[in-house]
């Protein structure tokens, strides 16, 4: 019995800890609610993607989300996170300051500007083109080649 109830708190225990370091502070998910972020919070350290519906039933909102998710390693590796917006009755910081109507995507780089607006969805293809062709990021690659 007590190399039983040995077995089993040897196989939860690692389990506990690995979902306690999924959600660490300082480790966002790459899909989250616009909510009250700031975009002053991803300043220098993150590209973040706003995707704006007017309801998540939006099929443009939907086909951007499912394209983002299957190009998730790709937007990764250039520092993206996705923030969404679909109550444009809330009238969260980022729906003022960006002011989106119906389907809108934002890319906003590193530096806090807007990028790239689009009234529908883009690709993933098309948005790392976008993205490599930023300074910082052609930087970011150059840094990169030089250590490996």
């Amino acid at each position: 019995m007590t190399r039983t109830l040995a077995l089993v708190l040897s196989v939860l225990f690692p389990v506990t800890s690995l979902a306690a370091d999924a959600t660490q502070p300082g480790d966002p998910a790459f899909v989250q609610p616009a909510g009250d972020s700031d975009l002053s919070e991803f300043l220098w350290t993150n590209r973040p993607i706003v995707v704006f519906a007017d309801t998540d039933a939006d099929p443009r909102f939907q086909q951007q989300l499912d394209i983002l998710m299957n190009g998730e390693a790709e937007m990764l590796e250039r520092d993206v996170v996705v923030l969404t917006d679909t109550d444009p009755g809330a009238r969260s910081a980022l729906r003022t300051k960006l002011r989106p109507r119906g389907f809108q995507l934002v890319l906003i780089g590193k530096d806090g500007g807007v990028k790239l607006r689009k009234p529908f969805p883009w690709s993933v293809r098309e948005l790392s083109r976008s993205i490599d062709k930023m300074p910082l990021r052609e930087r970011e690659i150059r840094e990169r080649r030089g250590l490996n």
